[in-house]
């Protein structure tokens, strides 16, 4: 693909067209499907950044940027397929296949051997980076709600729905695991509980 000119003047209308060519309302489903999933691949792109900073120091933030990369461009893959309207094929479609849920669980596994069990809900933060990535949990998990709310409209994959909920938590972990191997502080939960007066 070349893309010689970024602006078309097409969508003044409000529409835009889908990777067959067909038009549709830009804050349509599928539009606002593939849109969020664009938001939240810059929000991993955010915590790249930040993270670059450490690479060269630290063996895990090495494969932190690792993982990331290449759950970015599972992202593009996700929102290629989800501006593609149903049914239309093309010649070299991305895919999102079993096997790239099994590689997020799998992270998730090996980072959870280095993390203390939770005993409350964490409140998002901690450093840059850990808070960054619960910042991408949060766009992941609305993604993930509106290609649900969009499968009930039109056929969605669902294995796309599957990967980004193992993302979603795969991004919680690595927040959590982050803030761990960069010796950072994790804020709990403190339940407000209200006494009542006799």
């Amino acid at each position: 693909m070349r893309i010689t000119k970024v602006y078309t003047r097409t969508g003044d209308a409000g529409k835009t067209r889908l990777a067959g060519g067909q038009q549709v309302w830009k804050d349509s489903l599928r539009v606002e499907a593939y849109g969020a999933v664009d938001e939240l691949n810059a929000s991993v792109g955010v915590v790249r950044v930040i993270n670059a900073d450490m690479k060269d120091e630290s063996q895990a933030a090495q494969q932190l940027e690792e993982e990331l990369r290449w759950a970015q461009n599972k992202l593009f893959d996700v929102g290629s397929i989800l501006a593609t309207a149903p049914g239309q094929m093309f010649k070299n479609m991305p895919q999102v296949v079993a096997q790239d849920v099994l590689r997020l669980e799998k992270l998730m596994d090996r980072c959870q051997k280095d993390l203390e069990p939770l005993k409350e809900f964490i409140l998002p933060g901690g450093g840059k980076v850990s808070g960054f990535l619960h910042q991408a949990r949060t766009i992941c998990r609305r993604a993930e709600r509106v290609c649900i709310a969009l499968s009930k409209a039109e056929p969605v994959d669902p294995t796309i729905i599957k990967f980004l909920n193992r993302l979603s938590d795969a991004l919680f972990v690595l927040g959590r695991w982050v803030a761990k191997t960069q010796s950072e502080p994790e804020f709990l939960w403190e339940r407000d509980v209200q006494t009542k007066k006799s």
